[in-house]
């Protein structure tokens, strides 16, 4: 690559950080679990502030109703695995980055495949409880820095969105499961996240389409199928986008020495 180009690429970014800041963020290995709506934007800002080395963790395709909130999600993408796409765009943001795929859904038999990798932070955008929980728990016992998504669904008020310990949220009811079961495992304090204060929202009642007649590409896994979930939350185009972002945000001033892990 020619050098002049690369130095382009960051200049912006460079004026806010420094040489040294910009070179800490390339010298950063950072994970980030799940590529939907929250996870996409997450990857996406991380790529473009010129973090070196990104690994992406997620099992699924892109379906068509990801269109309305995740940035993958285009005509010519449906189908496709997400880690894969979302690869393709972070390498073509800065090609000189590492970007490493892993089509996987993250359990327990996963863990250490998974996490003994050698990451200065961890970005939870799942919304698997089980899995959440044990990423967590995971994170918290290797003593690895990390940041969860509480949800982001059935939102519609960007003014609410907060940063906090996750044993000091309100309002948030992902948020109240969380902690309850982590306090089970000894987990009192400590667990960074993105949430919102935002009032709970009724959901509409419209017959949603795909709740009967569900086209997800990999329908066939219970877990995911629209037509086997007991409820499908309602999303918008922004309020997981400005989850995902304001995540990338939080770890990257870490990264750079500002604020707490």
């Amino acid at each position: 690559m020619d050098n002049k180009l690369d130095q382009h690429r960051f200049s912006r970014m460079e004026l806010l950080v420094g040489k040294e800041g910009l070179a800490r963020l390339h010298d950063a290995s950072v994970a980030v679990f799940g590529l939907g709506g929250v996870g996409g934007y997450a990857a996406e800002a991380l790529a473009r502030a010129g973090v070196g080395r990104l690994t992406l963790v997620d099992f699924d395709e892109i379906c068509l109703t990801n269109v309305n909130r995740q940035i993958h999600a285009l005509d010519g993408t449906i189908g496709k695995p997400k880690v894969q796409v979302m690869a393709e765009r972070c390498r073509a943001i800065n090609p000189r980055s590492v970007v490493e795929p892993l089509q996987a859904f993250y359990e327990a038999a996963a863990d250490e495949d998974l996490l003994g990798r050698g990451y200065d932070y961890v970005l939870d955008c799942i919304d698997h409880i089980t899995a959440k929980l044990h990423l967590i728990q995971s994170c918290h016992e290797r003593g690895l820095p990390i940041i969860a998504s509480m949800g982001a669904a059935n939102k519609l008020d960007p003014t609410k969105i907060k940063v906090g310990d996750l044993f000091h949220t309100q309002k948030c009811r992902l948020a109240r499961i969380l902690r309850k079961n982590l306090r089970k495992r000894g987990i009192t304090q400590g667990v960074k996240v993105v949430y919102s204060t935002e009032e709970y929202r009724p959901l509409s009642q419209e017959t949603v389409v795909c709740a009967e007649n569900c086209i997800c590409p990999n329908q066939e896994d219970q877990r995911w199928s629209c037509t086997d979930r007991r409820v499908i939350l309602g999303s918008s185009s922004y309020i997981p986008p400005i989850f995902g972002l304001t995540m990338a945000g939080e770890v990257i001033r870490s990264l750079l020495g500002e604020g707490l892990p």
